[in-house]
């Protein structure tokens, strides 16, 4: 291991990415360092007129096979593995005419962004570097001698580096780029696996690799003695990962955690079909509504359980307007996260000078394919995102009484809502806002309770004389184990349920319906979220 500075004289570059290669290069030369360079990134500098070596100069072979092999020659390699002070290394070099590279700078073909833009087969197939991944490899093992740089974001702190030390890079620097060389190549691997798995329709490949990019420290985790930190995967899907932060606080890990969790509730809401707010607190709705307009949504979403949407986070399905940020700013809320916002409606939010407004350029589509992962004790667990949606499930009616249009309208709603509240999941809906929620409860009555009695204390606080559960619809997201849980809808004043059914005790569950009068359908379909 050398841990003293080393001298670059040799420096190949082969991007694909040539945002700022050009001023860079011309950095490099200015130290007298020598460039060479492979097709497209060779041309780019000798039309900016730096004098530069094609890499098959070095290689004695031209660029063959569309490109594919260009790279993979021991005078290449020889240039990047050799150990400077090994005297057998030194004797080899010179031996075959091998001359060192100190310095590499690769940037891979753009795999993910292929596959984001939705390419072809053939195109994402060609779009899996092969050389440069083997390269970054063999000069970050290397590091000892050589540095990589993968990143354009590097290029200044290798130019600060090469200033400070009078063309020499220290073994701290290279040890860091080193290590993040790996990182970038394994996420790329990742990457490329996890498409050929999808592609092959394969849900559980012998090995599973997940890999991203670094979009922010944190902090703290969820409480403040946890480190964090927030990695953007390839996969593009409109939400935090993709908002753009117009002001506010730096984001926390337990913001972006709920305000994940806030979008993706949203995601269930066609903004065609109507506005519709979503206000979450610790990754569980508190308040969801329809409405007319945002204001008009938010405001019955608010209404649901205003004490709890105190520091929670609003989530829109349509660019955010003046009307309803006057509104949502007006008690104290975290993050507001829409699709867009209108001019007026930021410079409101912008009186709230702690108040993050993320704008995500879109809305998820609740229907879209994907993974989730969970971290468990020595494993990862690693199951499809759940892509049911119940507009598209055939509601089955098992009672006497059918739904009226309106309580069909409500459950479907309802089923919208308990897809995304941690199970055990009741919850109570009436004209297309949620009314009363109960979450993560250990039994399914216990969350019917909970949801009827926050729908009692809304009702104090609004003066009301009733609670809104009187003439509600209820949703479940599993089946009744036994008719109690459904006996407290039906007390707090529920009139048609929407479950999964499935229970042993079905019949059990549909009698009781039916001895209140009230209307029962089944989904066939489970949310649980765990």
């Amino acid at each position: 291991m050398s841990s003293h500075p080393r001298r670059v004289t040799r420096a190949l570059l082969s991007v694909s990415d040539k945002s700022g290669l050009i001023d860079f290069a011309k950095a490099l030369a200015g130290f007298g360092i020598e460039l060479v360079s492979t097709g497209g990134t060779a041309k780019a500098l000798k039309d900016a007129g730096l004098r530069v070596a094609d890499v098959s100069e070095l290689t004695g072979f031209p660029e063959m096979m569309d490109g594919r092999v260009k790279t993979l020659h021991p005078n290449v390699h020889g240039g990047l593995l050799a150990i400077r002070n090994n005297a057998e290394h030194a004797a080899a070099m010179k031996a075959h005419n091998i001359k060192a590279i100190d310095l590499l700078v690769v940037n891979l073909y753009p795999f993910e962004e292929t596959v984001a833009k939705g390419a072809a087969y053939d195109d994402c197939i060609e779009n899996i570097d092969i050389g440069g991944p083997a390269m970054i490899r063999a000069a970050a093992k290397n590091h000892g001698d050589v540095a990589v740089v993968v990143d354009t974001t590097d290029y200044a702190l290798v130019l600060e580096e090469l200033t400070k030390h009078n063309g020499m890079t220290t073994y701290e620097t290279r040890s860091r780029l080193a290590a993040k060389a790996y990182a970038r190549t394994a996420a790329y691997d990742a990457a490329i696996s996890n498409w050929f798995a999808a592609t092959l329709n394969n849900d559980a490949p012998d090995y599973r690799a997940f890999g991203g990019k670094l979009a922010q420290p944190l902090r703290y985790g969820e409480n403040p003695h946890q480190t964090a930190a927030f990695y953007r995967t390839p996969n593009v899907r409109a939400g935090v990962a993709t908002a753009r932060q117009v002001q506010g606080k730096e984001l926390s890990y337990n913001n972006i955690n709920d305000t994940d969790a806030a979008y993706e509730v949203i995601a269930e809401f066609d903004p065609k079909r109507a506005a519709a707010c979503v206000i979450v607190k610790h990754a569980n709705p508190c308040g969801v509504a329809e409405g007319s307009s945002l204001l008009d949504a938010y405001k019955k979403a608010l209404a649901c359980d205003s004490t709890s949407a105190f520091g929670g986070i609003v989530a829109l399905n349509r660019p955010l307007d003046a009307e309803a940020a006057k509104a949502i700013t007006e008690i104290f809320t975290e993050v507001i996260i829409a699709p867009d916002a209108s001019d007026e409606a930021i410079a409101i939010v912008a009186a709230k000078k702690n108040l993050r407004l993320l704008l995500a350029g879109g809305v998820p589509d609740p229907r879209e394919k994907g993974l989730l992962v969970k971290s468990v004790a020595g494993g990862l667990l690693v199951q499809s995102r759940d892509a049911a949606v119940v507009d598209d499930m055939e509601l089955k009616v098992v009672t006497k009484r059918a739904p009226t249009a309106a309580e069909l309208n409500d459950l479907r709603f309802a089923f919208r809502v308990a897809k995304h509240v941690k199970s055990n999941t009741i919850v109570y809906a009436k004209d297309l806002a949620t009314v009363g929620i109960g979450a993560g409860q250990m039994s399914r009555v216990d969350s019917a309770r909970i949801a009827a009695r926050k729908a009692e204390d809304a009702a104090k606080e609004l003066g009301l004389s009733a609670p809104l559960t009187k003439g509600s619809v209820v949703a479940s997201d599993a089946f009744f184990p036994f008719a109690d849980g459904l006996l407290v809808a039906i007390e707090a004043g529920a009139t048609a349920v929407i479950q999964p059914g499935g229970s042993m005790r079905d019949a059990e569950v549909i009698a009781a319906a039916d001895q209140h009068g009230i209307a029962m359908v089944f989904t066939g379909t489970r949310h649980f979220k765990h």
